[in-house]
C-alpha cells in the first residue's frame, strides 16, 4: 500500500457503511442508478444530513446517501443500507464505466468491482473460500492494507484508503462532513430489492461468483 489517504482520518469507514466509486458519472447519474430520484437531493453537511430519517422503520430500510464528484469519480457514500452493494445496482452502476464498492457491516465486510455491467471481483476479506481464482487481482493488496492495521479497530478503512489512493483522490472526515447532495433512499425503491437468501439472516447476500464465470 502506498503512502497517501491516512487511515485514522477515515473515521467514516470504519463503522457500518456502504460506498461506491464511479468513474465519469455526476452524483445526479449516480443517484439514478441507485433507483433515486436525483430531484430530492439536497446539499447539507454531515450535521444537517443526520436529521434526515433513516434507518429502519415500520415501512422498510431507509438508507441515506450523500454524493460527490472528486475529480474523474464520484462517490456516494451509504449509512443505514448497503444497496450500492446489490448486484443489480453494481450492474447499472458500472455500465459503461467502472466501480468499485467497499462493504463493511456487522458480521460481513466486503469488496467488488465492477466494469461495463460485469463483476470483475467481489470477496470477502480474510475469508480466504472467496478469494479469486485469477492472479492479479486486487485480493493480494486489500489483504496487505488490513494487515498493516491488524488488531486495531480500523474496520474497512485501510481498503477505503487504498482505493481513494489508488484512483488518486481524498475524502477524509473533514471533506465528508461538509455540504454535498443529499437524500433517502428506501431499499423498496431501489432496483430489484433482493429477496429471500442473505447473511447470517440479515444484510446483504455474501459475495457471488463473477457474471458469466
Amino acid at each position: 500500500m502506498t503512502a497517501g489517504a491516512d487511515v485514522r482520518s477515515l473515521n467514516w469507514a470504519t463503522a457500518w457503511m456502504c460506498v461506491t466509486f464511479t468513474r465519469g458519472l455526476d452524483p445526479e447519474e449516480v443517484f439514478a442508478r441507485y433507483g433515486a430520484d436525483p430531484e430530492q437531493a439536497r446539499p447539507l453537511d454531515a450535521d444537517e444530513a443526520s436529521d434526515l430519517p433513516s434507518g429502519d422503520s415500520g415501512d422498510g430500510t431507509v438508507s441515506l446517501l450523500r454524493s460527490g464528484r472528486l475529480g474523474d469519480w464520484t462517490f456516494c457514500v451509504e449509512e443505514d443500507g448497503a444497496v450500492g452493494s446489490w448486484t443489480e445496482v453494481l450492474t447499472r452502476l458500472s455500465r459503461g464505466t467502472e466501480t468499485y464498492n467497499v462493504l463493511t457491516t456487522e458480521g460481513l465486510d466486503v469488496f467488488q468491482y465492477w466494469r461495463d455491467g460485469e463483476c470483475v471481483e467481489n470477496f470477502e476479506p480474510g475469508m480466504e473460500h472467496t478469494r479469486p481464482e485469477q492472479t492479479g487481482t486486487w485480493w493480494e493488496r486489500v489483504e496487505a492494507a488490513l494487515a498493516v492495521y491488524e488488531g486495531e479497530d480500523t474496520g474497512m478503512a485501510p481498503v477505503v484508503a487504498l482505493v481513494l489512493d489508488h484512483l488518486g483522490i481524498a475524502l477524509d472526515d473533514a471533506a465528508l462532513a461538509g455540504p454535498w447532495p443529499t437524500l433517502t433512499l428506501a431499499e423498496d425503491d431501489a432496483p430489484s430489492a433482493p429477496r429471500g437468501d442473505t447473511y447470517a439472516g440479515e444484510g446483504p447476500v455474501p459475495p457471488q461468483p463473477p457474471l458469466g464465470g
